[in-house]
């Protein structure tokens, strides 16, 4: 079967996520972390009793999920940490934090897209979701959320790269801005690489995928915080690129480079 083809322009700034959802802008009010009695209660329902299982299920039935050193992670329990890793997937970029977390409650810094949908936006934000604001003012409070759920000794995710290249074997370049809040909240990062496996049968559905973790990277404190954050960004960057080089990562779509407009997907 010939492999899907797609042609990007901007490494940095192209988006295949190809849900057609129309972002709209976050507002400085935007309630980044309720603290109603009854919305707590409501959260523990749905994020643990539904989704986490019904995520536990898709990932191993639909996709193979498998993951390497979880081990990482068990020398940070007394501790809230950030987990980054490689945006290559829609649905399951979602819930693949919540499942190398367990049992720790996992958030996502998401797009403003995630919450532009009305009806969606309660369910997004039950599930951990935690969007960027649109405004200058709202990243107080966006901070402020951030710190709490640190401070509770939960995992806040973040994709750097911040655009959806489905299925995409690389590394794409990104910048050091989003690795100011672990400096600022002085915790370990946890940098994950989602890589593929041809199936063994049925080969022409989609691959299998295999999640690796890094071992704790720490902000370093005898760096200004500038310099700091780009440290972690390049341990980071140097971790995800040896992991994603590495052989047996399978292609399920190509990608080539092209300088020239109206970028986006073809069929070899």
């Amino acid at each position: 079967m010939a492999k899907k083809i797609i042609y990007y322009e901007d490494a940095v700034h192209d988006d295949f996520a190809g849900n057609n959802i129309r972002a709209k802008t976050v507002p400085a009010d935007f309630p980044f972390a309720i603290r109603n009695p009854f919305w707590l209660i409501l959260e523990f329902e749905l994020y643990r009793l539904i989704a986490t299982p019904l995520v536990w299920l898709i990932g191993k039935l639909g996709f193979g999920l498998k993951s390497k050193n979880r081990k990482a992670l068990r020398g940070l329990r007394g501790t809230g940490y950030f987990l980054y890793g490689n945006h290559t997937q829609g649905m399951m970029d979602a819930y693949t934090p919540t499942l190398v977390s367990f049992p720790r409650h996992a958030h996502i810094v998401t797009g403003p897209e995630a919450v532009s949908v009305p009806v969606l936006r309660r369910l997004v934000q039950l599930l951990g979701g935690i969007p960027l604001p649109g405004t200058v003012h709202g990243y107080r409070p966006f901070s402020e959320a951030l710190h709490l759920r640190i401070r509770q000794k939960r995992t806040v995710a973040i994709y750097p790269e911040a655009h959806i290249w489905p299925w995409y074997t690389g590394i794409r370049p990104f910048p050091d801005g989003s690795f100011s809040y672990p400096v600022r909240e002085n915790v370990p990062v946890v940098a994950y690489v989602t890589t593929y496996r041809q199936r063994r049968i049925f080969k022409q559905l989609w691959p299998c995928m295999t999640v690796t973790l890094s071992e704790p990277f720490y902000p370093d404190p005898t760096l200004p915080p500038r310099a700091a954050r780009k440290k972690l960004r390049d341990e980071v960057y140097g971790f995800m690129c040896r992991v994603s080089s590495a052989p047996g990562n399978y292609a399920y779509y190509e990608y080539r480079e092209r300088r020239q407009k109206n970028a986006g997907w073809h069929s070899s």
